[in-house]
């Protein structure tokens, strides 16, 4: 942090280095790594993912104990187009790990929802090494 007068000499500027990370539509600021004595908040959990993570869940659940007999049907039901529908269930075969990091708000920065919502490899170990997660185990 830097501070300075104007060059009239009647207001304080002061200059605080952070960078903003947009989540969605919210916007967090970042400190940078070498800031004195100041911890961020907690991450967390991404919105949009969390609620996609809910609807694959809950769709998963509804196909499997037969409440819809078809992707068809459940696209009817819950008046969603049928190729969003099978995207977003495509999220139940992503790695156990990956999931939990998501909802703890511990995912890369750099993933969101529109690179879960593409066409990824069924390894859990391509997935990890696709979205960063390879140093994570």
């Amino acid at each position: 942090m830097k501070a300075s007068l104007s060059r009239d000499g009647q207001t304080l500027i002061v200059r605080i280095p952070m960078r903003l990370k947009k989540w969605g539509g919210k916007t967090e600021i970042v400190a940078p790594p070498d800031a004195p004595e100041w911890a961020p908040p907690p991450p967390s959990p991404h919105q949009a993912m969390l609620k996609a993570l809910g609807r694959a869940r809950r769709w998963s659940r509804m196909l499997e104990s037969g409440k819809v007999s078809t992707m068809k049907e459940l696209a009817e039901q819950e008046k969603l187009n049928g190729s969003y529908i099978s995207r977003i269930l495509r999220l139940t075969l992503l790695a156990p790990d990956i999931i939990d990091a998501i909802l703890d708000g511990q995912q890369p920065e750099s993933l969101n929802l529109a690179d879960l919502m593409e066409p990824f490899p069924m390894l859990w170990s391509e997935q990890r090494e696709r979205w960063g997660f390879a140093s994570r185990g």
